[in-house]
């Protein structure tokens, strides 16, 4: 697999973006350009409101096709978001509190209410991106609505809530929830525990034993189980897009935030990305002295995946870097990964490079960027996952069947 092969999840599709009544509508040319850049084809529709922020002209633009500013004989709401019309997904953002209310109530007085109404009829996937003051937010109607609109199958967007204000989700989180419409939700259901980055052992009272890692390939495994319908928990120095974060420093911290997370006994995928310490240097109280040579001593530390796998046995995907990594894999296989990934310590730090997935009964290369590399991997997840369902099925059903195992 190379980069060759990559398509982003929203080519070739047509968002349908509704712009409400709120000052946010100003952000949606900067939307409109980043859903264009991830592969999307975008038809604005605005609602009357909308149009007194910002003008048709701009988001005609932005998308290369005329706005629908209202419904005429040509049915627009039909074609776009009605049985088999063109939209891949509606997209309302911003939505105020009044659209809110009124989607929620089916009151189509608008050209957006009105496609929104269709769409939830239709089930094309709907994104709700709220954006208001944040005690029009807090008003106990919005809040149900919204809850209701949940229940129906339509994702709401958290707004930020700063100043006072609940503001519009930022563009490329609200991009990544259009990118998890379209792949139909494969992870429904699962909680994905990944491990991130470096840890930094401290030296002294200024001095840090680290690696070169970034935690990027983290970031990118966090973010496609995020695409494809899971619940992720990163743990690493620094998070990511709609993933629980969970700051660390040291390996000691990592250890112990995994584990917290584990006896909670919900986590049924656990990703090693990090570059965990192997080992921590003896510290030293205060700080070393510049100009002296000095000796220091390294403490081996444990292992968090033998440690994970011995105590609760998820379904692991193992990292292993290094210039011999395939045969680290085979080790790592034998003790209870399902796949591990090699790579060598060039990929550290890197935008891309080669990364081998490699499990019992899988072994192929990604060769591109590591969001390419993230795709693959939970690829190969995902088939692991299904094989490992079958064999489940056929063995309870040879139980209940009494039937002996098959020979060979």
């Amino acid at each position: 697999m190379s980069g060759g092969d990559h398509a982003l999840p929203l080519s070739g599709k047509w968002v349908v973006l509704g712009v409400t009544g709120s000052i946010a509508a100003v952000e949606t040319v900067k939307l409109v350009h980043l859903l264009k850049r991830r592969g999307a084809r975008v038809q604005a529709v605005m609602s009357p409101a909308a149009c007194g922020i910002i003008s048709p002209d701009a988001l005609t633009y932005a998308t290369g096709q005329p706005v629908i500013t209202r419904l005429s004989g040509m049915v627009e709401h039909v074609a776009w978001c009605g049985e088999g019309g063109g939209a891949a997904v509606l997209l309302i953002a911003p939505a105020t509190a009044n659209s809110i209310a009124k989607i929620a109530l089916g009151i189509d007085d608008t050209p957006v209410t009105t496609f929104a109404t269709t769409a939830i009829g239709s089930g094309i996937p709907v994104i709700i991106a709220p954006a208001m003051h944040g005690s029009m937010y807090r008003h106990p109607a919005i809040l149900s609505h919204l809850a209701m609109l949940e229940r129906w199958g339509l994702s709401c967007i958290p707004p930020r809530m700063e100043e006072g204000k609940a503001k519009i989700a930022p563009p490329d989180e609200i991009v990544l929830y259009c990118e998890r419409a379209v792949l139909g939700n494969p992870l429904a259901g699962t909680h994905v525990l990944i491990t991130s980055g470096p840890c930094r052992e401290p030296l002294d009272d200024v001095r840090v034993l680290t690696t070169r890692s970034t935690g990027f390939m983290g970031r990118e495994i966090a973010l496609q189980a995020f695409r494809l319908g899971a619940q992720v928990t990163l743990v690493a120095r620094e998070g990511a897009l709609c993933a629980d974060h969970i700051p660390v420093e040291t390996s000691e911290e990592m250890h112990q935030a995994v584990h917290a997370v584990f006896h909670k006994g919900n986590v049924d995928i656990y990703i090693s990305a990090a570059a965990i310490s192997d080992y921590a240097p003896e510290r030293v109280a205060g700080k070393i002295a510049s100009g002296a040579e000095v000796s220091i001593r390294l403490i081996p530390l444990p292992k968090l995946i033998a440690a994970v796998m011995e105590s609760y046995a998820p379904f692991t995907v193992a990292f292993k870097a290094g210039w011999d990594g395939e045969r680290g894999a085979a080790e790592l296989l034998g003790a209870g990964a399902d796949l591990v990934v090699a790579n060598t310590p060039d990929e550290m730090g890197s935008v891309g490079g080669r990364f081998v997935v490699i499990g019992p009964a899988t072994r192929f290369e990604v060769i591109g960027t590591k969001e390419e590399a993230a795709e693959g991997i939970w690829s190969e997840v995902i088939r692991s996952l299904g094989r490992k369902k079958e064999r489940g099925a056929r063995s309870v059903g040879m139980e209940s069947t009494g039937d002996p195992p098959m020979a060979g």
